[in-house]
């Protein structure tokens, strides 16, 4: 009998590319959760393949009316703009119902993988490791992170856990079916849309002292890769090759931090475009909160028994400007 997956934030950009993954490998009997009133998404989620879609508001209830026998939750659903400071909006989405999935996932006994953000890290004061030691020393930048990092501290302390989970805190995530996120999509997504508008992409300035224009460092992950990392999981987890000690917070990025200049570059090449970049000074309301280093330390994973190569950056880059953006495909 082949497994049921239920999928939050499934018309949302990770979301939607893991259904995707998930309908590639074979699995079809999912149930895909969001909100799906937001037009803009449709095209992320209706070619998919699934048994049904159920509104975010009413998850809890339809569980509890139709309990269906779930292989495994995936929360992917969140509350993702970096900009907004209200830390009430973050707090419902981010940790109240991601409790109430946890709590589910206890209950039922289900597998859960849900989705945590390199966004706890602050500006890295205590380093980029997993290490669930140093939770409460993390000062997040903003109330999305802490927001995250709060849900974090909770999940470890708890004495009901899910039979096998794993959060993994996403780092700087690229890749198709983002184009709804406006201002919180990738800075390729802005950079295709400069070049298309206007043949230049304008790139933040540096405000501090070390860091030269457009060299902010940052560690970005293609997509592909992200969900790829989440069906190893879960493979290995219904492979019974995931036991209790594996359970715990993962990084997912690539290891390796490169420049906002170089992704800029590798998409003016995925354009087949000679580079060119001016610098704007960086908006008041996200300087102090602006993180100008990160780079995820991947030995946890690793260690966990994950081998497959990452995307370069050059290769996963021009993988989603010629394949998605030129053509407005989604994945």
């Amino acid at each position: 009998m082949q497994q049921k997956i239920l999928v939050t934030g499934a018309a949302g950009f990770i979301g939607s590319c893991m259904v995707q993954y998930l309908n590639e490998k074979g699995f079809d009997q999912l149930y895909l959760v969001d909100d799906f009133g937001v037009e803009e998404k449709r095209k992320n989620w209706e070619s998919k393949q699934f048994i049904q879609i159920v509104e975010r508001y009413n998850l809890f209830n339809w569980l509890e009316e139709e309990k269906p026998k779930l292989s495994a939750i995936i929360h992917l659903g969140a509350r993702t703009d970096t900009t907004e400071f209200d830390y009430a909006i973050h707090e419902e989405l981010n940790v109240e119902y991601s409790k109430d999935v946890w709590n589910y996932c206890c209950i039922h006994q289900v597998p859960l993988i849900y989705a945590s953000s390199a966004a706890t890290y602050g500006n890295g004061e205590q380093g980029y490791s997993d290490s669930h030691t140093i939770l409460d020393e993390l000062v997040p930048l903003n109330p999305y992170g802490i927001s995250k990092n709060e849900f974090d501290k909770w999940a470890v302390h708890q004495l009901h856990q899910p039979p096998h989970w794993a959060g993994l805190k996403f780092f700087n995530v690229y890749g198709p079916n983002e184009a709804h996120k406006k201002r919180m999509a990738s800075v390729i997504w802005h950079a295709f849309n400069q070049i298309q508008e206007n043949g230049v992409v304008k790139l933040f300035r540096s405000h501090l002292e070390g860091f030269k224009d457009g060299e902010q460092l940052r560690d970005f992950v293609y997509v592909k890769d992200v969900v790829a990392v989440i069906g190893w999981i879960l493979h290995t987890i219904n492979g019974e090759g995931w036991p209790i000690t594996k359970n715990g917070l993962y990084n997912l990025g690539t290891g390796k931090a490169r420049t906002f200049i170089d992704l800029v570059k590798a998409s003016f090449k995925g354009l087949d475009l000679p580079a060119n970049i001016e610098f704007i000074d960086m908006p008041l309301d996200i300087r102090d909160k602006y993180q100008y280093f990160t780079e995820a330390n991947m030995q946890k994973l690793y260690s966990a028994g994950y081998t497959a190569p990452f995307h370069t950056l050059e290769a996963g880059v021009d993988d989603y400007v010629r394949n998605y953006l030129r053509n407005g495909e989604r994945y």
